[in-house]
């Protein structure tokens, strides 16, 4: 079976993230980046397939030259190989899907994995763009995936409840907490990485569809303020709530 996981670069959730002087870009300085969370799923449940059907995975990014970081991550988790689509711009969704589905097109991958969403720009687009671009069926916030005969069965995560997908291979899946307990890097896979070759390749140029306009952190939260501490205070609470909180 040939298994590819996309997965992105994206700054750590501990990070302290500022807007940078441009207003419309992050301050990287002194941030430190990770592979995306649910990617991190996501390539867990590449290697559990493998392990199964036998085949390769291959990890695949889009970005510039610090990807490769992620790209060793998922590398020393198990991955067989990793491809880096260069790009120093910054894309939208669609851009980035774009350069993702033209290279995955050539592999003919049976499996596609991509965490639900990343945590950076955290649209939850990317995933099922590439399957329309690629024309294949997906599912999205999958907690459970069960592939026989290349047939999948899959349990994805609906409000309130779950729902049942059964489709065809080749498809794309879309990893939702739950799904598996990602492994750490042992010293061994570690110290493997280091000697996999990442192929890189110039990524598909991608007009923009989305235009950023302005980034700003939210507004800093009033101050708390106690009303009364005993039954007297319902009425002003009450009324706090319905004049100036418009909440009832």
């Amino acid at each position: 079976m040939k298994i590819v996981v996309c997965v992105n670069h994206v700054p750590d959730t501990e990070t302290r993230v500022k807007v940078g002087a441009d207003g419309l870009s992050i301050d990287r300085t002194g941030v430190n980046f990770m592979l995306a969370p649910y990617d991190e799923i996501a390539v867990e449940e590449a290697l559990r397939m493998r392990e199964k059907f036998a085949g390769d995975v291959t990890v695949m990014s889009l970005g510039n030259e610090k990807h490769k970081e992620t790209l060793r991550k998922a590398l020393a988790m198990g991955a067989d190989k990793a491809i880096l689509l260069k790009d120093d711009g910054v894309r939208d969704s669609h851009g980035v899907a774009a350069g993702l589905a033209a290279a995955l097109k050539p592999l003919a991958p049976d499996v596609i994995l991509f965490g639900k969403q990343s945590i950076d720009y955290d649209d939850a687009q990317v995933g099922t763009l590439v399957a329309e671009m690629l024309s294949l069926p997906s599912v999205g916030v999958a907690v459970k995936i069960d592939i026989q005969d290349r047939k999948a069965v899959c349990v994805r995560e609906i409000e309130g409840g779950h729902e049942i997908v059964e489709l065809k291979l080749p498809a794309v899946f879309l990893a939702q907490k739950g799904l598996n307990d990602p492994r750490y890097p042992s010293l061994k896979g570690i110290m493997a990485a280091k000697n996999k070759p990442i192929e890189e390749q110039i990524a598909l140029a991608a007009a923009p569809l989305v235009e950023t306009v302005a980034m700003r952190t939210p507004p800093a939260k009033a101050a708390g303020r106690i009303v009364g501490t005993d039954k007297s205070a319902v009425s002003e609470l009450i009324r706090l709530l319905h004049e100036e909180a418009k909440v009832i």
